[in-house]
């Protein structure tokens, strides 16, 4: 059965910040500066900086290539896939590593479980479920303008477990709604109108994402790589789902139900009450019609495979294969074509550069480097005489703010994730509690800057906040919340016995 095509005034057309491409004899090559500034990052590591004893030449040689890749990754020379795709190639060319050795992430069930994630976000668009439980919230809770807030948080964080992608949420969901809201009370982007509404609700949902993606491990596609490279260092999450949702929680509640209104009082809105918006959904939703039958599927998929990956221990079965099972129900069904999948570029793209970022960061923890790194750090915090609450605090903090640095969030945690959690652990500070606060800050400073993450580009795209206050915000609530978090976090993970 076909499904309704989504209204274009609905929809807004959202500026790409992507750089163009050098032309040399009329086809596209690298862009010449940022490609010699991260070919020259990996030289100047291999050949001018001397290699520490404890370390090996071909590990030596593999850091100034992973140096070269993350340098790549920030000022890309090449989309994020194909510079990934490069430096894996120098990596086999030089001997750096062997074939296997290079490619094995790629059979990584994290990285599986990402790609099918991508599938599910895809299903949830297409159906137009999404489109359909937001406008249930605005129905219920859209009369003021702070209602309208909650309204689109907490949908969010419903459906961010069974849609782990909160840039497919943000541009597929939520920013068109938004808009469309906007418009009706005469908020338009790029003009004095925006902060009438459409600039305060860009805000609120911008700052709330990053708590519904921390509320659940499949919320977002950076949780579960954090996950992922923890076991890799050893660091075993029993029942991983669970045990996720148990420590996030209260802090991510907390931080859900404080974030609209905190926004509110410090970026409000020009109007305070939108009595049209319940109208507008109303509306919305009668065109829609009745719940349909891919609808209905794609919500019973979806309640399965979150109940399997909740008892997947119990049931002996990983998550990734619970998710295979549902995508395979949705293919069978119809839900889903197999060119809905191919098209989804998204995530072959990140299948592909997830897997060598992940590749190079194990082989570096094999190969000696992340330990060095790790003892060099904790030798240094051991000069300062502080415990271990304190030195969780200082690296902690450090990797939040570094973030400054890094264009998206994946990129940070492949390039860091694993050097700072080792850094913990030398540290003495429990592994458990070390690994999942790495994880929760991974969320919380996507909405640090407007390129701080996928969905930071779509809101900040729309053009409705300029550009000092995304800065200024990003940084006030950034501190509010590891606040919120430090605060509702410490006595509740001592319960759970994090610590």
């Amino acid at each position: 059965m076909s499904n309704p095509q989504p209204d274009p005034s609905t929809f807004i057309t959202i500026p790409t910040h992507s750089r163009r491409r050098t032309q040399l004899s009329g086809f596209p090559v690298a862009k010449p500066i940022p490609l010699a500034i991260s070919i020259a990052v990996g030289l100047i590591v291999c050949f001018a900086i001397p290699k520490p004893s404890e370390v090996s030449k071909q590990a030596w040689r593999l850091f100034a290539i992973f140096l070269t890749t993350i340098a790549g990754l920030i000022l890309g020379p090449l989309p994020v896939g194909a510079w990934a795709f490069v430096c894996l190639t120098i990596t086999v060319i030089t001997k750096t590593l062997k074939f296997k050795d290079a490619f094995a992430a790629f059979t990584n069930e994290v990285i599986w479980l990402i790609v099918v994630s991508f599938f599910f976000s895809r299903g949830f668009v297409k159906t137009g479920l999404g489109d359909r439980m937001a406008m249930y919230f605005v129905r219920w809770l859209g009369k003021s303008t702070l209602g309208l807030a909650y309204g689109l948080a907490i949908c969010e964080a419903i459906i961010s477990p069974a849609m782990p992608s909160t840039t497919a949420r943000a541009g597929g969901i939520f920013l068109p709604i938004i808009n469309s809201l906007a418009i009706a009370a005469e908020s338009r982007p790029k003009d004095g109108s925006a902060r009438k509404l459409g600039a305060y609700l860009i805000q609120s949902q911008f700052q709330s994402s990053s708590s519904s993606s921390a509320l659940f491990l499949t919320a977002g596609a950076q949780n579960m790589l954090c996950i992922k490279l923890a076991d890799s260092l050893g660091v075993k999450i029993k029942s991983p789902w669970v045990s996720w949702f148990k420590a996030s929680c209260l802090p991510a509640a907390a931080s859900l139900m404080l974030t609209p209104f905190i926004v509110y009082k410090i970026f409000p809105p020009e109007i305070k009450h939108t009595a049209d918006a319940p109208v507008l959904a109303k509306n919305k939703l009668e065109e829609m019609g009745p719940v349909k039958r891919d609808e209905w599927i794609m919500l019973g998929t979806m309640l399965v495979t979150v109940s399997l990956w909740i008892a997947g221990e119990s049931l002996d079965m990983s998550s990734v294969i619970a998710a295979m099972l549902g995508l395979s129900v949705l293919l069978i069904l119809g839900v889903l074509t197999w060119d809905d999948c191919l098209s989804e570029k998204s995530a072959w793209d990140t299948l592909a550069w997830f897997a060598v970022l992940i590749g190079m960061a194990s082989q570096l923890t094999t190969l000696g480097v992340v330990p060095w790194l790790s003892k060099c750090v904790a030798s240094f915090l051991k000069s300062l005489s502080v415990g271990w609450p304190v030195e969780l605090l200082i690296l902690q903090s450090v990797y939040f703010f570094i973030h400054y640095m890094f264009a998206g969030q994946t990129a940070h945690v492949g390039a860091l994730y694993s050097a700072f959690l080792s850094m913990h652990l030398t540290a003495k500070v429990p592994k458990t509690l070390s690994a999942l606060a790495l994880a929760f800050n991974t969320n919380l400073f996507g909405a640090l800057t407007h390129y701080s993450s996928g969905q930071a580009a779509v809101y900040y795209g729309a053009g409705y906040v300029k550009l000092p206050d995304v800065f200024k915000l990003g940084i006030l609530m950034a501190i509010i919340n590891i606040t919120i978090w430090g605060v509702i976090g410490t006595p509740w993970w001592k319960i759970l016995g994090l610590y």
